[in-house]
């Protein structure tokens, strides 16, 4: 199974691909669509969306996984990401793909055992998981591979029960 992790942001979002089969997780590509400040939120979005089209056209994944939104205090922050994560899911819905969201807590969890970890803890934690020589980066690319790795234990986990059933 090809899982698409994205990691939503108003300034930079990021992605990670991966293979899982039963026992592990392989790194297929990871990155950042990073955004000009200066653009207007429209022009944002339609290069959000052409640069989610396009990895999901490449790179051909059996599903996408988000973060859900976390509660933030400044609003116009929490639209602007609402925002990037719609065009986002469209891209996603557009082509056909399945779409799975995951809670900051499931994904910290799945992939350091923690729920409150730290960036860099969940960054080494990615390397780890993945087998890498250096550290996925940005921070942007390696918290989309860590919910792109949530949903591929989250799926062996429903797999498992069902069979056992």
């Amino acid at each position: 199974m090809r899982v698409l992790g994205i990691d939503c942001g108003s300034r930079v979002t990021g992605y990670g691909v991966i293979d899982a089969d039963a026992a592990d997780c392989v790194l297929v590509q990871c990155g950042a669509i990073r955004l000009k400040p200066a653009d207007s939120l429209s022009t944002r979005l339609k290069f959000i969306h052409a640069g989610i089209a396009g990895i999901i056209r490449d790179l051909q994944p059996d599903a996408a996984a988000f973060e859900n939104v976390f509660y933030s205090t400044n609003v116009q922050s929490a639209l602007k990401l609402g925002h990037v994560r719609g065009v986002s899911m469209f891209a996603a819905a557009e082509a056909n793909l399945p779409v799975f969201e995951y809670s900051p807590l499931e994904v910290k969890c799945a992939v350091t055992g923690y729920g409150r970890a730290e960036k860099p803890q969940v960054q080494q934690m990615v390397r780890a998981l993945l087998k890498l020589q250096t550290l996925p980066e940005p921070y942007d690319a390696s918290d989309a591979l860590a919910v792109a790795i949530c949903h591929a234990h989250s799926h062996r986990f429903k797999t498992k029960t069902a069979v056992s059933l």
